[in-house]
């Protein structure tokens, strides 16, 4: 090997400095990439960006029926795959290895064997496999082509139900089968519409409940008789709609726990007997969201977690008393992913919080005993150095109050009014908590940038009624909250009101086109990854399966008075307004929001003189998956930050249009 060549393979030794470069120390995009007007990136960049590339999280699949062990989901390579842990803080063994992600993972009994989900570049037609660990084979159970989603498994049973597009494309049909044997599925329930999944199979799994989702504010559920399909609505339809959440069954299969927002402007955990449907509401105390539940395996014992304005408390509920108490000893943060195991009272979940990527504990409710069994790399960086987001509210338009959390650099090493970068969430039903930023720490503890994460009317955590306010012809209502945020931070000591960006994913990058389109005086640039810049072409353009469900939230761009509202308020109408850069972030194979929603606004900007940036990767959908493509996302995102945010000097010539992957 050569002097260079050695020089090479130390390089890629290093966390994150395995990246293409050029001979003029500047990165090479891969040929999945295609870019279009980004400046050549230069190395030094990425050098000081790698450690922050190198965080990963554990997220909970499953206990091992026979063993206490478990399946996790982490990436120590460009995806994440499934892992078997066998003992807190224990190894981390990869059982999966695929380009792909995937998405999750479940044992059938006997603990030698387990399911697991993934789909192809982003595409997200999710196929059902079978891994068995004693051989490595892996067997695909569906169909190669259709989405398959929602996989519950019977109990002490290797009977599994699913949903599946697979008769028309579009309709969510639930299906079973035996996930030893891919020849026994068959369509339990055909449907129409793709808001269908099963939810839970009775103890002696001759009943399947059934969940027909219209929008985060309504929903039904469904027994169905697995024998013969027949199907009886447990929920039927009200004057005022109703919201159910999780549901399971409870002892002998005679009542079922479950969350609803029925009579309250939150969700809450309801005990329901199955012959009369009428329900005990057992956490009434709680003024907030029950967000999810777990019921041990002898049904004697329950778990729940209530969203606190963000943040999780973890519950114990004893079944035969109904009476609930706080479970002390868990780290404070979000918790998700609630998983008994079987035979015991230890129930395990992930846990995330700002100075801390997603990781998985769990606690004996019957000592308090809690173990970590994963502890994720932050790069080497310490994470208590790692931004503490302090709850923030402002008055919008009408009066309102709306809240979101601000992530501040420290004062001490970054003094006066800070640049600010405004995150919005996607959804729109879901909501910023304080969180583990991972990338994005970079702009605050080295670029001394504020991050500010809003809550916009529309998001979830704060009831029902909230959820509602942006619905049909009060979509620009949730941007006018961002224009009222905008009026807030020049009254802030630390905040500076002349350097905003604003950036977000999904529903996110749709409010983002809109903030640049109506609010473009106020900002300095924007950020939109794979949003709407037009609400009627996405409707008419997302994937079948998903159309009806988002005209439940945005409105039904087939009715003329409708279709009129939202292409007045479409950003893509308001072109001339906006005159600020722009960088607009795409997968090729999103299938909720296609690529095109930015590729049509962006070839008129281009047309008009406004500065645009743009990146689709060719193997991803809707958000980036793939590490090397986050990686080189990120980097274009500080380079975005230094020019135009912060007015740093452009270190490399501007290529003007280059192009890989076409």
């Amino acid at each position: 090997m050569n002097r260079s060549g050695l020089l090479t393979a130390v390089l890629c030794l290093a966390p994150g400095l395995c990246f293409g470069q050029d001979a003029t120390g500047t990165l090479k995009p891969a040929e999945n990439l295609v870019v279009e007007h980004i400046p050549a990136i230069p190395t030094a960049i990425a050098e000081k960006t790698s450690r922050y590339d190198e965080a990963r999280s554990a997220a909970l699949f499953d206990w091992s029926p026979t063993r206490r062990e478990m399946l996790i989901g982490t990436r120590f390579g460009d995806t994440v795959q499934v892992h078997r842990v066998s003992m807190p803080g224990g190894a981390r063994q990869q059982m999966t290895f695929y380009p792909d992600r995937v998405l999750g993972a479940a044992y059938l009994p006997g603990g030698q064997q387990f399911l697991f989900s993934k789909d192809v570049g982003g595409g997200e037609w999710y196929q059902i496999y079978r891994e068995d660990m004693r051989t490595g084979d892996v067997t695909l159970l569906t169909d190669g082509k259709s989405r398959n989603e929602g996989l519950v498994l019977a109990e002490h049973s290797s009977l599994v139900a699913f949903s599946s597009t697979r008769r028309t494309g579009k309709d969510s049909d639930i299906w079973v089968m035996d996930g030893t044997d891919p020849k026994t599925a068959r369509m339990l329930l055909q449907v129409e519409g793709g808001g269908w999944g099963p939810v839970a199979w009775s103890p002696d799994a001759k009943k399947l409940l059934v969940m027909n989702y219209v929008s985060i504010n309504e929903s039904y559920l469904w027994s169905v008789d697995v024998a013969t399909g027949e199907k009886r609505l447990l929920t039927p339809k009200r004057n005022e709609t109703v919201s159910y959440g999780g549901a399971e069954y409870g002892k002998g299969g005679s009542t079922l726990y479950l969350t609803t927002d029925d009579g309250s402007e939150f969700m809450r955990l309801a005990k329901v007997d199955l012959a009369t449907m009428k329900p005990v509401f057992l956490t009434t105390a709680i003024p907030w969201d029950v967000q999810e539940f777990a019921l041990s395996e002898d049904k004697g014992t329950l778990v729940f977690v209530a969203n606190e304005n963000g943040l999780s408390k973890l519950y114990v509920l004893d079944t035969a008393t109904d009476k609930f108490r706080p479970v002390n000893g868990v780290p404070v943060g979000v918790i998700s992913g609630l998983n008994f195991r079987k035979g015991s009272d230890e129930v395990a979940f992930g846990v995330n919080s700002a100075q801390s990527p997603t990781d998985v504990y769990s606690v004996d409710l019957r000592t308090g005993k809690v173990d970590r069994w994963t502890e994720s790399e932050t790069g080497g960086l310490n994470p208590r150095t790692f931004a503490v987001p302090k709850l923030v509210t402002w008055k919008s338009f009408d009066g309102r109050e709306i809240s979101g959390w601000l992530y501040a650099p420290d004062s001490a090493k970054f003094p006066g009014k800070r640049p600010v970068i405004i995150v919005i969430h996607g959804g729109p039903e879901s909501q910023a908590t304080p969180i583990f930023l991972g990338q994005a720490n970079y702009f605050i503890n080295e670029l001394g940038v504020a991050i500010l994460e809003p809550n916009v009317r529309g998001s979830a955590g704060y009831g029902k009624m909230f959820l509602k306010l942006d619905n049909g012809m009060h979509r620009d209502d949730s941007y006018k909250d961002i224009g009222a945020l905008l009026d807030w931070i020049p009254t802030q000591p630390n905040l500076n009101a002349d350097r905003v960006m604003v950036r977000g994913g999904s529903y996110g990058g749709h409010m983002t086109w809109a903030v640049a389109a109506y609010y473009n005086d106020r900002i300095r640039c924007a950020e939109p990854i794979v949003g709407m810049s037009n609400l009627v072409t996405f409707l008419e353009h997302t994937e079948a399966y998903r159309r009806d469900l988002r005209r439940a939230e945005y409105g039904d761009e087939r009715d003329p008075a409708m279709r009129a509202y939202l292409e007045k308020i479409a950003p893509m109408n308001h072109l001339d307004s906006m005159r600020k850069p722009i960088f607009a972030v795409v997968g090729k194979n999103d299938p909720r929001v296609p690529w095109t929603e930015s590729r049509q606004i962006l070839d008129k900007l281009n047309a008009q003189g406004t500065p645009t940036w743009f990146l689709m990767a060719n193997d991803e959908g809707h958000g980036y998956a793939k590490k090397k493509n986050r990686d080189f996302l990120f980097d274009a995102e500080v380079l975005f930050v230094q020019k135009y945010l912060l007015d740093m000097p452009n270190p490399t010539p501007a290529n003007e249009a280059t192009t890989a992957g076409h």
